[in-house]
């Protein structure tokens, strides 16, 4: 058998034509780092949204845990109020002409410890709501029973049975009242009427 001798011209021209099939044209390579570095930074402006996002929304939650962490504890001290106020009713004004001395101190402790308790309270963002001769109002009052009075606008509050209170925006307890009926409509009738009519 005779060999063929090799020849080296033959193999010099059929290396790069396999390294030409073998290495991707450049383009192709810029083409696949510019997608990569698209992704990439798709991924990242979406990580930086996010990472905004929770910074704004746990700043959201301090401020409310701040504002209204209290609600619990605020809502026990309202039978406190409610009891003092009470006592106070249940003695009157003309209980208060007619005790001695030591009653009249009585009353008016009892009266100065309610006033300090409020103040107490609206330190800490608690207002009491007096709606008597509002308009009724079903975000901050809770209507217990309605009582015929033509001398008031229908759906006025016209008795206040428990005082309601707010703690920031928000409602803490609302007020339980009594509302007017049969008296003429309220201001809310009115421009509704005027909106039906034709010109």
């Amino acid at each position: 058998m005779t060999e063929k001798p090799d020849n080296p011209a033959n193999e010099t021209t059929q290396a790069p034509a396999d390294a030409a099939q073998a290495a991707p044209a450049p383009t192709d390579e810029v083409a696949a780092l510019t997608k990569a570095n698209a992704e990439l930074k798709d991924q990242f402006l979406r990580t930086l949204a996010d990472m905004e996002n929770l910074r704004r929304r746990t700043e959201r939650e301090v401020a409310d845990a701040r504002a209204y962490g209290i609600a619990s504890f605020a809502r026990d001290l309202l039978a406190v109020a409610d009891n003092i106020q009470r006592a106070l009713e249940a003695t009157g004004a003309d209980w208060k002409a007619r005790a001695d001395a030591a009653g009249q101190a009585l009353f008016d402790g009892v009266e100065l410890t309610e006033r300090e308790l409020l103040k107490a309270l609206e330190k800490h963002g608690i207002k009491k709501l007096d709606p008597a001769g509002q308009k009724f109002d079903p975000n901050l009052h809770q209507a217990m029973f309605e009582i015929d009075d033509a001398s008031v606008p229908a759906g006025t509050v016209v008795q206040v049975l428990q005082s309601g209170f707010t703690i920031g925006e928000r409602i803490l307890r609302p007020a339980m009242v009594a509302v007017s009926k049969g008296g003429p409509k309220g201001e809310k009738a009115a421009p509704a009427e005027k909106a039906s009519q034709p010109n």
